[in-house]
């Protein structure tokens, strides 16, 4: 394995050990956790959960629900593994082999009250330009966006959730790999500056769902000539804030 930094989430609550290069948990990882809404003894599944940062952070937030990472490169595993016993949680945090390329029925477990992802962004190699061998997994959706969706869809209950992050250019395609199993859609568009298009989006389905899609306030991440991020980002970042869905 190559080199590892001991990093700090959440105002320091969560210690994350992961690769020095490569894929590195970052914004995306830390909106996903905020996303998670779990309610008390509810059970979360994580697709590609990597390192942990994503996971650990959502467990962090909701210490009463119990938490499953699947990872498929050996290396992220481990290093998820470590994490989630570094962050004192193996009593309700757990991270298993497993890959979205493979039906959820394998993994053996019961299908989960909520599922949360922050998959590759990318399924054609076309369209990136030579990303680095560390990179790659974690930017690369060998399988495509569908695999990712069909897992979890698969994985949560009927009445269960699906939240993702992902690029806002590939929202139209998200919708429609949701199709007619997933409804009660929210949309969060993510946007760098007020005067900027959105470059992310959070999107929450209910499988089974039947209420109309909703399009939410959007976050908006910085202000022109101001601090880092925003004061609500910032909240959110420390995790003292939360990115509420409807209902």
């Amino acid at each position: 394995m190559d080199a590892v930094t001991e990093d700090r989430l959440l105002d320091g609550r969560v210690r994350l050990r992961q690769p020095a290069r490569g894929y590195r948990a970052g914004l995306d990882a830390a909106l996903l956790a905020a996303a998670c809404d779990a309610k008390p003894g509810q059970r979360v599944l994580e697709a590609g959960c990597g390192a942990g940062g994503a996971l650990l952070a959502a467990a962090a937030r909701r210490p009463e629900a119990r938490f499953v990472g699947v990872e498929r490169d050996p290396d992220a595993l481990a290093l998820a593994q470590a994490n989630i016993s570094l962050n004192g949680v193996l009593d309700r945090v757990e991270a298993v082999e497993g890959d979205v390329a493979v039906r959820f029925s394998v993994l053996g477990l019961e299908p989960f009250d909520a599922a949360m992802t922050n998959p590759p962004f990318f399924d054609d190699p076309g369209s990136l330009r030579g990303p680095a061998p560390d990179r790659r997994a974690a930017w690369m959706a060998d399988d495509g966006l569908a695999a990712w969706i069909g897992f979890l869809s698969k994985g949560v209950r009927e009445g269960g959730t699906i939240t993702l992050i992902h690029r806002a250019d590939r929202l139209a395609d998200i919708l429609t790999l949701f199709g007619e199993k997933c409804g009660g859609i929210q949309i969060r568009p993510v946007h760098p500056f007020a005067d900027e298009p959105a470059k992310r989006v959070l999107v929450r389905a209910v499988k089974t769902g039947k209420a109309p899609l909703r399009l939410l306030p959007a976050l908006v991440l910085h202000d022109r000539g101001g601090e880092k991020h925003r004061p609500e980002v910032e909240a959110i970042l420390r995790g003292e804030a939360d990115l509420p869905w409807l209902g």
